[in-house]
C-alpha cells in the first residue's frame, strides 16, 4: 500500500471554494450595506440652512417725519415679489427716544435676520432702536438722519447748507391729554418742492393734506446709541433732496463707513425710484445673511459630496470583490472538469 495521503474527492475542493464564496460575498454585502446606509445618516444630520429655517431676512421699512408707511408700498410689492417677508411700521414721530424704544419692541416680535431700513427721520429711529439687536444684520438709510450717540438731528441739520426745510415748516401746539408739546407740519403749498419735488404735484397735494406730523422734540433729543457702528450699513444718497441736504447725507455715510449710492432724486427716493432702493435692499440682504447661508450651504454640499464619494467606493470595492470571486468559482468549476 502507498504511504502517499489521497486526494481529497472533488467535492471537497468545491465545498472550501464555496466557503470562500460565501465569506467573499458576506463582506461584498457588508461593504455594500454599509455604503448605503452611512450616506443617509450622514446628510440627515447635516445642520438646517437657517434656526428659523427661512433662506431670506425680514426687511423692516421704518418711514421718516411727514409721512406714513405707505410711502414704501412701491419697494414693499417689489421685495415681495423677490419673497421677502417685510414689515413696514407705524412709526409714533412723538420723540427720539421713545420712538426708537417703540420701533426696537416689533424688532423684538421677528424671528430670524432682520434688515432694517430707515426713511428720513427713521434713519435716527433705526440707529436706536437696532442697538443691541443680535438679529439685525444690515442697516439701510434712505436720504436719511444717522446720528451719532449724544447728536441732536437739529445739531446735524446745521453742518451743512442745502436744506429748504426750516422755512418751509408750519408750526401747531398740541396736547394728548397728560403732555404739551409742538407739532411740525411742512406747508401744503411748499410740500411738493421741498419733499417730493420729482413726484408728480397732484399726488403730492394729496401728501400734504395726509401728512403726519413731527414732535419738536424729535430733533432735540440726543440720540443715546449709534447701531450704525456694529452694524454694517448701506445709504442712498438723494442728491436733489432739499429736507436733509445732501452733503449731511454724505457726510453720514462717509462716517459710518457705509456701502454708498447716490440717486438723481429728491427727499422721497423709496417713492420715485423704487427700483433703485429695492436693489440696495437686496444687496444689503446678500451682503450679510446671503453669504452666510451660501456659505453654510457649501459646507453642508461638501459634506454631502465626501459622504457620496466614501459610499460610492464602497460600493466599488463590493462589487470588485463580488466580480473576483465568480471569477475564482468559475476557474476552480473549469479545473475540476
Amino acid at each position: 500500500p502507498s504511504d502517499r495521503t489521497p486526494a481529497p474527492p472533488p467535492n471537497h475542493r468545491i465545498s472550501r471554494t464555496g466557503r470562500a464564496t460565501r465569506a467573499c460575498r458576506i463582506s461584498a454585502l457588508a461593504l455594500t450595506a454599509t455604503a448605503l446606509a452611512t450616506g443617509p445618516a450622514l446628510a440627515s444630520a447635516a445642520p438646517a440652512a437657517t434656526p428659523s429655517g427661512r433662506m431670506k431676512p425680514t426687511v423692516v421699512l421704518v418711514h421718516g417725519a411727514f409721512a406714513d408707511a405707505s410711502g414704501w408700498s412701491s419697494v414693499v410689492e417689489r421685495l415681495q415679489h423677490r419673497g421677502f417677508n417685510v414689515v413696514a411700521p407705524a412709526n409714533p414721530l412723538r420723540g427720539l427716544t421713545s420712538d426708537g424704544a417703540y420701533i426696537a419692541s416689533v424688532l423684538k416680535s421677528i424671528e430670524g435676520p432682520i434688515v432694517l431700513a430707515g426713511h428720513s427721520y427713521g434713519g435716527a429711529v433705526i440707529t436706536e432702536a437696532a442697538a443691541g439687536n443680535p438679529n439685525v444684520k444690515a442697516l439701510v438709510y434712505v436720504s436719511a438722519f444717522m446720528p451719532d450717540k449724544g447728536e441732536t438731528l437739529g445739531q446735524l441739520s446745521m453742518k451743512f447748507t442745502g436744506s429748504e426745510l426750516q422755512p418751509a415748516l408750519r408750526p401747531v401746539e398740541y396736547t394728548d391729554g397728560t403732555t404739551k408739546g409742538q407739532d411740525l407740519y411742512i406747508k401744503n403749498d411748499m410740500f411738493h418742492s421741498v419733499f417730493a419735488a420729482d413726484l408728480a404735484e397732484a399726488e403730492t397735494k394729496v401728501m400734504a393734506v395726509e401728512q403726519r406730523p413731527i414732535a419738536a422734540a424729535c430733533f432735540e433729543q440726543k440720540a443715546t446709541k449709534a447701531a450704525w457702528r456694529d452694524i454694517p450699513s448701506w445709504f442712498v444718497v438723494a442728491k436733489k433732496d432739499k429736507a436733509i441736504a445732501p452733503d449731511l447725507e454724505r457726510f453720514e455715510a462717509k462716517r459710518a463707513k457705509s456701502h454708498t449710492v447716490e440717486v438723481n432724486s429728491s427727499h422721497v427716493a423709496m417713492m420715485s425710484h423704487p427700483d433703485k432702493v429695492t436693489e440696495i435692499l437686496q444687496n444689503a440682504a446678500d451682503g450679510t445673511t446671503g453669504r452666510a447661508e451660501l456659505a453654510r450651504t457649501g459646507a453642508r454640499t461638501q459634506a454631502l459630496t465626501g459622504v457620496g464619494s466614501a459610499a460610492g467606493a464602497a460600493l466599488l470595492a463590493g462589487t470588485a470583490l463580488v466580480l473576483t470571486v465568480r471569477r475564482r468559482t468559475r476557474a476552480a468549476a473549469r479545473s475540476q472538469d
